[in-house]
């Protein structure tokens, strides 16, 4: 009888610690490059924009320190921490590590609906694009009866409502300047809703702050608790854009600090510690050789196909920062996502093949 007993309890052991993935959190923050990301703050940059006075001080206050691995630790102290110590990063080309989009185009709708489709749709070339005909990751999610209803969406950029055709797929999103709560907001969100509307609107009707977008999707994330949530920031690439090296240095902190806060959330409660996985990443890269183009991105900006991602959760190697020798692409993501989730993510197009790396257990 002890024989017996000794291996069901190693057994019960082993299935209480190889803890799954029940739930996930997929981040993405707009045009953040991979060079910022594994090196911190980028004196190329600094010196190409002639960024003077206030601004310089600012940002070698906050951000600089001579060692690689602590500058760019005081830029994103939570990727550098806890994602580094229990989690995966890819994408530092420094280190032989590549990943980059598959789409043609090096911009933002191609770049999200490669993410969610996990297949490049090339009649997908503007931002303006109707709403997107071929299926998404979260509207399949939605299709499966333990998710239904239990998936969401929020966005800073109005388009988000088009990149995951949210009336066809019944999936809500949130994006730039729709109200959260429903018909029965609570405190939180009728707060919330009213510091929105009220708001500077910097880039007018098409895209909100960050922080509008944060604390929405946390507040829907205690009041609903989704299987499947959504949240794309997107000041990284308007400070990049405006050409506001600072601007654009300070929004990747807040994301930075804002992911760990979810990641603090989660943790939290019942029904996600333990069982919930956070893939973090971007929708396109940035330019780099000339140091002035870090600006822009496009198919005519060398480095714009350059991206990474990072991984965070249950059954997730402890590998850190991922070694040289591997190639990686965009429309891998939606297949490896839902290979954690415990599905074979299938739709009328292809779909490309999962990352064997972050789903291995």
């Amino acid at each position: 009888m002890r024989r017996i007993l000794i291996p069901l309890l190693m057994l019960m052991t082993i299935q209480v610690n190889a803890q799954q993935t029940e739930n996930v959190i997929i981040i993405t923050t707009d045009g953040f490059r991979w060079q910022e990301l594994f090196g911190g703050l980028d004196t190329g940059v600094v010196s190409a924009m002639r960024i003077k006075g206030k601004d310089s001080t600012h940002i070698y206050n906050r951000y600089w320190s001579a060692d690689v691995n602590e500058r760019r630790k005081k830029l994103l102290p939570f990727f550098w921490s806890t994602i580094s110590s229990k989690g995966q990063l890819y994408g530092n080309r420094n280190k032989g590590n590549l990943v980059n989009v598959s789409n043609p185009y090096w911009f933002s709708y191609p770049g999200y609906s490669e993410i969610m489709c996990g297949y490049v749709d090339d009649s997908i070339n503007s931002n303006d694009y109707k709403p997107n005909p071929n299926t998404t990751l979260t509207a399949f999610f939605n299709k499966q009866p333990k998710l239904k209803g239990k998936v969401a969406a929020f966005g800073a950029w109005n388009a988000f409502d088009r990149i995951l055709n949210e009336k066809e797929s019944g999936v809500p999103v949130f994006s730039a300047y729709d109200n959260i709560g429903g018909q029965h907001p609570n405190a939180q969100e009728k707060l919330v809703n009213a510091m929105l509307q009220d708001s500077h609107r910097q880039w007018h009707e098409d895209e909100c702050f960050d922080v509008f977008t944060h604390y929405g999707a946390l507040e829907y994330l205690k009041k609903n608790q989704p299987k499947v949530l959504y949240i794309a920031y997107g000041e990284t690439d308007e400070w990049a854009h405006a050409g506001n090296y600072s601007a654009y240095l300070d929004a990747a902190h807040r994301v930075d600090a804002w992911i760990g806060q979810l990641w603090e959330t989660v943790q939290s409660m019942p029904q996600y510690r333990n069982k919930t996985t956070l893939f973090i990443t971007t929708d396109h890269g940035r330019g780099d050789k000339q140091k002035n183009k870090w600006t822009s991105h496009g198919a005519s900006v060398e480095g714009a196909s350059e991206i990474w991602f990072a991984v965070l959760g249950p059954g997730i190697q402890a590998s850190g920062e991922m070694g040289a020798g591997t190639q990686y692409y965009q429309k891998q993501f939606a297949q490896t996502i839902a290979q954690l989730m415990g599905y074979r993510f299938k739709a009328e197009h292809p779909v490309a093949d999962e990352i064997k790396s972050v789903t291995a257990h």
